[in-house]
């Protein structure tokens, strides 16, 4: 009989001992025995989950081309998907077209992506430093970044953002010694959860900085096109570099998604576009890893990247919201209209975790603690004593949400 005697010593990835809970997973635990009061039906603006309608023709893009379900899809997808998103780049941006084959790719969804994209760019062995690979990236922030920095055995590091800083990134607030071991920096304009938008000055500093220790910077701009002023929309890292003298996009790569842009997250779909050289290496990665995007979902994407009208419809639906329910939570909670994107970052006169278990069991609304989305860094967790607030439910279930808030902060 033949023995194998290592084989029950390691089983799993050491590297997922690491791992948080999910922020909705502590969420659970937090009000585990918590009985809302039966006066008020639910209202769930924890989880950034848009819940506007999906448009009709995307609906209808989507099932006129189910037949394709028997076909196998590339994962660079088709030639009309990628020129499709190209064109749309050039048209929100004002930049010259990216090259369809090179600098655009199709992923499915930008959560699955900016994860991806970690294993894809991160050299365990360091890249010449002396504290092995690491990554930096805001705090607070989207869970799958850390998650991502250590299924790729690197090391967070977080920066964090601060009311009294304007939730700007401090870039140099990192020491130089922590720089010769960055490889990736993963950013979020606009961010999660303050709505902050990265300026022209400091997409120009992140790119000396990433030129300087040669580092990948990950820009996810999911959020980009929930804003409030049709004729300013947010800055996007392929702008700033195109403004910057950067068209070659070097060591930029940014993450889209239609998920908040037209109301489809479970269609999962986005793009990355940026280096070519850096794409082409996450193409090879996402060839082995079976990243390719449905045909069907494909079709659905290109009628949805092609049409503006109901985006410019869900911003305003979006900014009606804002309207309405802002003035009513900061009467008690300091908190304003962020730049873009859907949430609310109100600050608690108590611990945020009491705050939303408390609001849960009083008025049944539900919100998400602000420090399930932070780390500790430099003594602080910049998420304490707030809360996230995201306006996705319907206008009226918002407005009503609001008022509850309002009157609960009162017995506080």
């Amino acid at each position: 009989m033949v023995s194998f005697p290592f084989a029950c010593q390691r089983t799993v990835n050491s590297d997922l001992d690491h791992l948080q809970p999910y922020p909705f997973e502590k969420l659970r635990h937090l009000f585990a025995g918590v009985s809302p009061a039966p006066a008020f039906g639910e209202i769930k603006l924890s989880i950034g989950e848009p819940q506007h309608e999906t448009p009709p023709f995307i609906q209808r893009a989507l099932a006129d081309k189910l037949d394709r379900l028997a076909n196998y899809p590339t994962t660079q997808g088709s030639d009309e998907l990628r020129q499709t998103i190209a064109a749309w780049i050039a048209r929100r941006y004002a930049v010259a077209t990216p090259d369809p084959m090179t600098q655009v790719l199709p992923v499915n969804g930008s959560r699955e992506a900016l994860f991806a994209f970690a294993q894809t760019v991160i050299n365990r062995c360091g890249n010449g430093g002396t504290g092995g690979a690491k990554v930096v990236c805001p705090n607070p922030f989207y869970q799958i970044y850390e998650g991502a920095t250590l299924l790729a055995g690197a090391q967070p590091i977080y920066l964090n953002t601060l009311p009294h800083d304007g939730f700007e990134l401090q870039w140099d607030t990192i020491a130089e010694s922590t720089w010769r071991d960055v490889q990736l920096v993963y950013v979020c304009s606009p961010a999660n959860p303050t709505g902050k938008v990265m300026s022209l000055a400091a997409w120009k500093t992140l790119f000396e900085l990433a030129d300087r220790y040669d580092f990948v910077i990950a820009s996810d701009e999911c959020y980009s096109e929930i804003f409030f002023d049709e004729a300013a929309p947010p800055l996007g890292g392929l702008s700033a570099a195109a403004q910057l003298g950067r068209c070659d996009y070097r060591r930029l790569v940014v993450f889209s998604s239609l998920s908040k842009r037209s109301n489809v997250p479970g269609l999962r779909s986005g793009f990355v576009a940026g280096d070519d050289a850096i794409l082409k290496k996450f193409l090879l990665y996402r060839t082995y890893s079976g990243g390719a995007m449905s045909l069907a979902v494909q079709a659905a994407s290109i009628a949805a990247w092609s049409d503006e009208a109901h985006v410019r419809d869900n911003r305003r639906r979006y900014a009606e919201k804002f309207h309405e329910v802002t003035p009513l939570i900061a009467r008690h909670l300091d908190c304003r209209v962020p730049e873009a994107g859907f949430y609310l970052w109100a600050r608690t006169p108590v611990a945020d975790t009491e705050f939303a278990r408390e609001l849960l069991r009083q008025k049944n609304v539900v919100v998400l603690p602000g420090s399930y989305i932070a780390r500790e860094s430099g003594g602080i967790n910049p998420g304490a004593n707030f809360i996230r607030i995201a306006l996705v439910a319907a206008h009226d279930e918002c407005v009503e949400a609001a008022r509850r808030i309002n009157d609960f902060c009162l017995t506080l």
